[in-house]
């Protein structure tokens, strides 16, 4: 993956492919309700998963039936990368099976 910044033109256009998520503060944020806590703690194992394989780690919080995530790639100044997009896009794939919406 690449570890370019991407510009704001970019980020705005991969933003749109993916409904939900967001910039915030300069990273790519997005956060879940699940219908329970087992639930919500299943989507958090995955994702760490996710971000085993990509060796890239969001900063990934647990709520009583919420998620969130917030990303950036502090390789690249703490910019937006596609390498964060791509961790986005994985999780988008994985939080329907969990019931996450």
């Amino acid at each position: 993956m690449a570890v370019e910044p991407l510009s704001q033109k970019e980020i705005e256009d991969r933003l749109a492919e993916l409904p939900g998520w967001s910039l915030d503060a300069g990273r790519l944020t997005r956060s879940y309700r699940l219908d329970s806590h087992f639930a919500a703690t299943a989507l958090v194992i995955h994702v760490a998963q996710v971000q085993e394989e990509l060796n890239h780690h969001s900063e990934l919080t647990l709520g009583y039936d919420t998620v969130s995530l917030a990303v950036n790639t502090h390789s690249a100044g703490g910019a937006v990368t596609e390498l964060d997009f791509e961790l986005a896009r994985r999780v988008e794939d994985l939080a329907p099976a969990h019931g996450a919406n």
